[in-house]
């Protein structure tokens, strides 16, 4: 059931006047946004000092940590209204006990917008690290929509390199290239903390929910896997870009090339004749411009056998 402000924090002082507390738990949202969220948690909820300082710390890898017989993880998330950027990346801080779960963030997020969608149409989670499976696995799922969108774009850049229709693809590439690096390097657990946690997990977790995050991890670790090929993907793409442009850039310098050559000659022998200086040769001669035309053309021809020769070989 839904909890406003008051009611939770009614059932808070309840929980904390019971000497053993029933079964359930309870999940509190906040928004970072609110100024007076972080407050509110600081006076009425009993959060360890590593929840306040990862949400204050400047590294924000996706881990899960045990500190004080609770959980803290750190989670990555895609924006709401993702659009394929790599600033539309924010962070989500929770804190899992046994009766007790805290998330907050600053910006709305798919995967934990999904979980409160799901908890409001009567999804049953037993336990609170039911619902921290539950979280990876929405991510999960928003990772494998984002690396699907993200190859039917390559897909159609591809397309268009293949019709040599190159436009402004290159940007494009290099845009879905930096989100998926981002990605991988936001997204991608912390191995160690994971490692230690599924070693010498705390004594609240069952078997069942311990193996439920550690098969959650494993599908995480292929959606990452299946990113880092088409990061590879996109980096033959670019180089096969990269490469038709040089291939256009040599033809282009050729042609200039061959142009100033072929020019040349004819520079030369207009610049010799257009001194104005006495002895000029072929000044009286009746046919002395045709003679320097035939000049001309014959030096321009051997300029012109050269460059093609050169080519040829």
């Amino acid at each position: 059931m839904a909890l406003n402000a008051g009611e939770a924090l009614l059932w808070l002082r309840q929980r904390a006047a019971l000497a053993q507390p029933g079964p359930g738990f309870v999940w509190l949202h906040f928004n970072l946004a609110h100024s007076a969220a972080e407050k509110w948690m600081r006076e009425h909820v009993t959060l360890s000092d590593q929840f306040y300082e990862s949400l204050r710390d400047g590294s924000r890898s996706t881990r899960v940590e045990l500190d004080d017989d609770m959980l803290v993880a750190v989670v990555n998330d895609v924006h709401y209204d993702f659009a394929f950027e790599p600033s539309d990346i924010s962070t989500l801080w929770l804190s899992v006990g046994p009766q007790l779960v805290v998330s907050a963030r600053l910006q709305p997020l798919r995967s934990i917008d999904r979980l409160r969608d799901a908890v409001r149409r009567g999804a049953r989670l037993n336990s609170s690290v039911e619902l921290l499976v539950h979280l990876m696995h929405d991510q999960g799922d928003v990772l494998v929509n984002i690396v699907r969108g993200t190859t039917n774009r390559v897909d159609g850049i591809e397309d268009s390199l293949l019709a040599g229709r190159l436009e402004k693809k290159r940007a494009d590439l290099g845009s879905l290239r930096r989100l998926l690096v981002r990605l991988q390097r936001l997204l991608a657990p912390e191995p160690a903390a994971l490692f230690r946690l599924l070693k010498k997990p705390p004594h609240w977790i069952v078997e069942d929910d311990l193996q439920e995050l550690r098969q959650s991890t494993e599908e995480f670790n292929v959606a990452l896997s299946d990113m880092a090929a088409l990061q590879e993907r996109i980096k033959l793409l670019q180089e096969e870009i990269a490469g038709r442009v040089a291939e256009g850039s040599n033809r282009t310098l050729f042609v200039l090339t061959v142009v100033t050559v072929l020019a040349l000659p004819i520079n030369i022998i207009a610049g010799l004749l257009g001194m104005n200086v006495g002895g000029i040769p072929l000044n009286e001669h009746p046919y002395g411009f045709w003679i320097v035309v035939a000049i001309i053309v014959s030096f321009t021809a051997i300029a012109a056998w050269l460059a093609f020769r050169n080519v040829r070989d």
